[in-house]
């Protein structure tokens, strides 16, 4: 079986590191896999295919925040990609992120409406169902709704539009690109998701939830000198981790609950950037983003609690890395990040409430990171390991062909 995956990135970011998972596992049964990738370097990747150049992104780039058609820039890299496919000839064609500046999904979708080869779908976000946005739940849009009226009111969040709002259009556009594929089928991480789908243009389809999960050889609890070679010992540690920090990832509500925090507990959050870093009270530590994944590993397994206050999300891959560390996780009752935890190995709690979640990280404190340490990592195998989960994407295809 030949399988091509098409994604933003190649073996970076959480899609990234999702689409390299699948490939090694693929590789291991003795199957042909490519990634199609649109920015960046590839990794963990030795047959990965590059969609465009550098000038392809920049101008996508441009149609997108002067004209609001992100997702119908690339042209000519899309011919030329569509050309590689055919050469290629997969039996199998999966698609992740679709977005990100580097395709046309209407040639894209023309293509694959022609070629009906059977295709696999995995929603990393909302973006293939809105008039614009990749998440809505906290701002409250419903431009994504079959009955709504498909008009944006976050033009300026991801992928950002500076002047003009063509959200209705675009969502017509989507519509009629995505809608009609013989052989598709969709996949979500996340029970929320998936019920987000079903009620979206997108219902026509068959809708599986498959996890996320993750490298649990990798993601595992990994001792090192974090503590120490940063002043922490004796410290209650409070975790977050995103690769890029901005406001539904929740980044106010950690400066907000650095002014409850008592002397002993201090808050590290990693993926900041250097502005960020500049603007942190004194108890926040932060680090700026690594791909090391064996460093992350070290740095959750310091800490004693994992705090992922996500206003809006699918299924943070990073909450599963935590409870493979052995370290609870609590978060906000938010998309489909609170169906990772239950009550052995964290907390589900309000969103935005400050007053419950010092109460818990006073509670989780007391009772002690060691009593949920066995939870949390019995969890991470039974449920997330990278093998099992994305080896469910194997028996997908292997069905569709």
């Amino acid at each position: 079986m030949r399988v091509l995956q098409i994604n933003t990135v190649c073996g970076t970011g959480s899609t990234g590191r999702i689409a390299t998972d699948i490939e090694a596992i693929l590789k291991e049964d003795g199957h042909e896999s490519y990634i199609a990738y649109g920015r960046g370097l590839p990794n963990n990747s030795d047959t990965a295919i590059k969609i465009g150049t550098k000038f392809d992104n920049y101008t996508h780039v441009a149609k997108t925040r002067f004209f609001d058609q992100h997702g119908f820039g690339s042209k000519k890299a899309t011919k030329h990609f569509i050309a590689k496919i055919k050469k290629l000839n997969p039996d199998v064609i999966h698609l992740h992120n679709i977005h990100g500046y580097y395709i046309n999904v209407e040639m894209l979708f023309e293509y694959l409406k022609e070629a009906n080869k059977p295709v696999v779908w995995t929603l990393h976000d909302c973006w293939p169902f809105t008039g614009h946005c990749a998440y809505f739940d906290y701002s409250g849009c419903e431009c994504w709704k079959v009955e709504g009226n498909h008009i944006c009111i976050q033009k300026r969040s991801y992928p950002a539009s500076l002047f003009i709002s063509k959200s209705k259009q675009n969502y017509e556009r989507k519509r009629k690109a995505f809608t009609g594929v013989k052989d598709l089928t969709i996949v979500t991480p996340s029970k929320w998701l998936a019920g987000l789908v079903q009620q979206s243009f997108l219902k026509e389809y068959q809708v599986k939830v498959i996890n996320n999960g993750i490298d649990l050889d990798v993601f595992k609890p990994t001792p090192s000198d974090f503590r120490k070679n940063n002043s922490l010992e004796g410290k209650f540690i409070i975790l977050g981790v995103a690769s890029i920090w901005e406001k539904r990832k929740g980044f106010e509500y950690f400066k907000l609950l650095s002014e409850r925090l008592s002397e002993d507990e201090v808050i590290v959050l990693v993926g900041l950037n250097e502005k960020q870093k500049r603007s942190l009270p004194s108890n926040i530590i932060g680090i700026t983003r690594t791909n090391s994944a064996k460093e992350l590993a070290e740095i959750y397994t310091a800490s004693n609690v994992f705090l992922n206050p996500t206003l809006e999300d699918n299924f943070p891959t990073t909450n599963l890395e935590a409870l493979a560390c052995g370290t609870p996780v609590i978060t906000f009752d938010t998309g489909g990040s609170s169906e990772v935890v239950d009550g052995s190995c964290g907390f589900v709690i309000q969103k935005g409430d400050l007053d419950e979640l010092k109460n818990i990280i006073v509670r989780t404190k007391k009772i002690g990171k060691q009593n949920f340490a066995y939870f949390c990592i019995k969890r991470s195998k039974q449920f997330y390991y990278n093998k099992v989960r994305f080896g469910d994407y194997l028996v997908v295809y292997e069905k569709n062909i």
